[in-house]
C-alpha cells in the first residue's frame, strides 16, 4: 500500500476512534481526487482523498455551506484534515443518474435536477466565487486544440484553421458574457448526480464552481457527453426550464429564442472543452476509457451546423479533419 494510503488510514484511526472499519473504492474521478466507501457498523460514509498539492479542499467545504443554505442534497461533511487532503463525507449513495436514466426514468428524473438546479440559481450566495470569464472560457476551449487536436490525434493546424477557432472562441466567450450570471456547478451531469429517496438529486463534485453564464449548467444536463437525448428531448426540457422560470414570476426576464441560442452555443464551448479533457485525461492520467465519449461529444456540435452560419467552419473542421484522425485510432 502506498504511504499516503496508509496517512489515510491512521487519519480515519484516529478520527473514528477505531480501526474496525473497511474501505473500498468508490468511484473514478476526472481529476487527482480519489473517493473511498468507508463501512463502519451499520453505516458508511464517503472518503474523499484530495492531495492538497494538486486539489483544494477549502473550495469543496466553502462551496458545500453554500449549497446546504439552498436545501438541495449535498453530502453532509463529517470531518476535515485540510492539510492532509482528507475528508470525510456523508453517503449519498453509488446510484448515478446515469445508471438509472431511460424512457421511463427521464421525466422523474430530470425534473428533480431542473428544480434543484433553479433553487440553486436562485439562492446559492456567489460571493466568492470566481468569475467565469472570458480567460477562463478561452483556456477550457485551448483544451480541445492543445490535448484533442495536437497531442491526441497529432494534428498541425494551418493559419486558416487556426483563425477558424480564434474567430468561433471569440464568438462563444460573447455569448457567454451575454447572458445573466448565477452560481454555475460547472459539471452538472448524469454522472454527479445521485439518485436519491429523498431530496432527489444528490448532487457532488461541485467544487469548481463559479459566477458565470445562465445555460451553462443545463446545456451541461441536457446535452450530456455521457447520454444523448433526440433533439425533440432536449427542446421540451429547455422549454420546461423556461416554463418553471415564469411560473415563479421571477425578476429574470429571459426571451425563449435568445436563451435558446444561449443555450446552444453555451453547449459548444462545453463540448469543445470537454473533447479536450477527456483527450488529457488518457494521455495525462491514463484513463483511456474516457476517449470513448469524445464522438458522442463532438456529435452535439455538428447538430447544429445548419442551424447557427457562424458553427459552419467549425463544424466542417470536424468532420474532415477531427473525426476521420478519431476513427483511426478505434
Amino acid at each position: 500500500m502506498s504511504d499516503r494510503y496508509n496517512l489515510l488510514q491512521n487519519w480515519l484511526t484516529d478520527t473514528l476512534n477505531s480501526s474496525t472499519f473497511n474501505l473500498r473504492p468508490a468511484s473514478e474521478d476526472a481529476s487527482f481526487r480519489t473517493y473511498h466507501r468507508l463501512f463502519l457498523k451499520n453505516k458508511t460514509f464517503i472518503v474523499m482523498d484530495a492531495p492538497p498539492e494538486q486539489e483544494d479542499c477549502k473550495s469543496f467545504i466553502k462551496i458545500t455551506k453554500k449549497l446546504h443554505a439552498c436545501n438541495v442534497n449535498v453530502p453532509v461533511i463529517h470531518n476535515v484534515n485540510i492539510e492532509q487532503g482528507f475528508l470525510l463525507l456523508g453517503d449519498l449513495g453509488d446510484n448515478l443518474y446515469l445508471n438509472e436514466l431511460n424512457n421511463n426514468t427521464i421525466y422523474e428524473l430530470y425534473s428533480d435536477a431542473v428544480n434543484s438546479l433553479i433553487a440553486i440559481q436562485n439562492l446559492a450566495n456567489v460571493g466568492g466565487l470566481d468569475a467565469y470569464d472570458g480567460n477562463l472560457l478561452r483556456s477550457e476551449m485551448n483544451l480541445f486544440t492543445e490535448w484533442l487536436v495536437e497531442k491526441h490525434l497529432q494534428i498541425k493546424l494551418d493559419e486558416s484553421q487556426k483563425k477558424v477557432l480564434d474567430k468561433l472562441f471569440n464568438l462563444l466567450v460573447t455569448n457567454a458574457e451575454q447572458q445573466p450570471k448565477v452560481f454555475v456547478h460547472r459539471d452538472f451531469h448524469s454522472r454527479n448526480l445521485m439518485v436519491a429517496k429523498e431530496n432527489n438529486p444528490g448532487i457532488i463534485d461541485y467544487q469548481d464552481a463559479v459566477y458565470g453564464p445562465i445555460s451553462y449548467d443545463l446545456v451541461s444536463i441536457l446535452k450530456d457527453c455521457y447520454i444523448k437525448w433526440p433533439k425533440e428531448e432536449i427542446d421540451k426540457w429547455v422549454d420546461f426550464y423556461l416554463n418553471k422560470r415564469h411560473e415563479e414570476k421571477s425578476k429574470l426576464k429571459i426571451n425563449h429564442d435568445e436563451f435558446v441560442r444561449w443555450f446552444d452555443l453555451m453547449g459548444v464551448q462545453r463540448h469543445l472543452k470537454a473533447s479536450g479533457i477527456f483527450a488529457r485525461l488518457s494521455h495525462r492520467d491514463g484513463k483511456d476509457n474516457f476517449l470513448e465519449n469524445i464522438p458522442r461529444t463532438l456529435s452535439y456540435i455538428l447538430d447544429l451546423k445548419e442551424v447557427y452560419k457562424e458553427l459552419r467552419p467549425i463544424c466542417i473542421m470536424i468532420e474532415e479533419l477531427v473525426i476521420p484522425k478519431l476513427e483511426e485510432k478505434e
